[in-house]
């Protein structure tokens, strides 16, 4: 790494704008192996680096993303996930970006499924597109997030939730944070977040904000070691299962990947138009997310879009998680985990270790 300089960094720059059909993944490695070190490369250097990639679309091809993902998780800080080795962990996230600025649903389906047997390690952040992001509801909620050292593994106890705070484990992607800004595309990184999930879940559900990216991320989860996935993204351009039609999705099990659509019918659930499950502040959506947790039976009428669009969404989760055969038992067991309050709990254990480990830090 030492002998990494802006000059070592030029003729990279060179084979990726003037030959990009021959720039490998090993020269993608080696690329980032400069921008992650802060004296190997200049500003202008990024820059370039960051639109040759998008420009040539080799940021869209799996292979790229599985190799970008995986030099992310060698840097970033560790996590020791208690009992991982004979859990099925898994993960609903989105790559974001989808514009329709929806509830919290992934971070509320993800304590559904955990509520209902699932051992769910999700990792996410702060808002950057949207008013609420799952960070910022998991706060509003009384949530803490206790930040890993450098030396020592952070313990993530074997509780059904657990939330993982990217920017806590990943200070690799703060070197090139200002030059993302000053870009006006997302660029690959800002659809990563999904394969860098440091405990390393068995299965996903993945919502891509883009068509065009399922395939994608689908083949780079199968080249990420993931056992089993559903990618799934709605026609309307949104990173979830949507309840307001179909629902394209690409399943990867058993080392095949398989592409369909899905539609709430399939789960036996009605359609609500986006309009019904738009999001507020943080604030806002943790009372709603509070109504529907706590309720039991009786949760309000003007909830029920937001609680079918939850249910669809850890339907899914569950089916993933092998815990339900179809999505109809999927959402018999989502709504079972909400009404008899065990979603809730989950999420006060959460809270609860949050609170201990906090505490072993004053």
């Amino acid at each position: 790494m030492s002998d990494l300089n802006p000059e070592t960094f030029k003729p990279l720059l060179a084979k990726l704008v003037k030959t990009p059909e021959y720039f490998s993944t090993d020269d993608l490695q080696c690329a980032l192996d400069h921008l992650f070190v802060p004296d190997a490369h200049l500003p202008a250097q990024v820059g370039a680096f960051l639109t040759a990639l998008h420009l040539s679309r080799l940021d869209r091809r799996p292979e790229m993303l599985a190799a970008a993902a995986a030099s992310l998780r060698s840097r970033a800080l560790k996590a020791d996930i208690e009992g991982r080795d004979t859990d099925f962990v898994v993960d609903i996230v989105g790559t974001g970006g989808d514009g329709h600025n929806t509830f919290n649903v992934s971070t509320t389906a993800a304590v559904v499924a955990a509520g209902a047997g699932a051992r769910v390690c999700k990792h996410g952040s702060r808002a950057s597109t949207s008013a609420s992001g799952s960070a910022d509801l998991l706060q509003s909620l009384g949530c803490l997030f206790t930040p890993p050292t450098a030396d020592t593994p952070m313990h993530i106890a074997r509780i059904p939730f657990t939330f993982i705070l990217a920017p806590h484990y990943h200070p690799a992607l703060a070197l090139i944070a200002p030059y993302r800004r000053a870009l006006p595309f997302r660029t690959m990184f800002n659809i990563l977040g999904p394969l860098i999930n440091p405990a390393h879940p068995h299965g996903l559900v993945l919502g891509v904000a883009e068509r065009d990216l399922g395939a994608t991320f689908a083949r780079s989860l199968r080249d990420s070691g993931v056992a089993r996935a559903l990618v799934v993204c709605g026609a309307e351009g949104l990173d979830e299962i949507s309840c307001a039609g179909d629902t394209h999705a690409w399943e990867l099990k058993d080392g095949e990947i398989t592409e369909h659509t899905l539609h709430p019918s399939q789960f036996g659930l009605c359609v609500h138009a986006l309009a019904r499950v738009s999001g507020g502040t943080a604030a806002e959506n943790s009372e709603a997310f509070k109504a529907l947790l706590t309720s039991g039976t009786r949760i309000p009428e003007s909830l029920e879009p937001v609680l079918d669009f939850v249910l669809l969404n850890a339907s899914a989760l569950l089916v993933v998680a092998g815990l339900a055969d179809d999505y109809k038992e999927g959402v018999k067991l989502a709504r079972e985990s909400i009404t008899s309050g065990k979603a809730w709990d989950a999420l006060q254990t959460f809270k609860s270790e949050g609170e201990r480990a906090a505490a072993l830090l004053a």
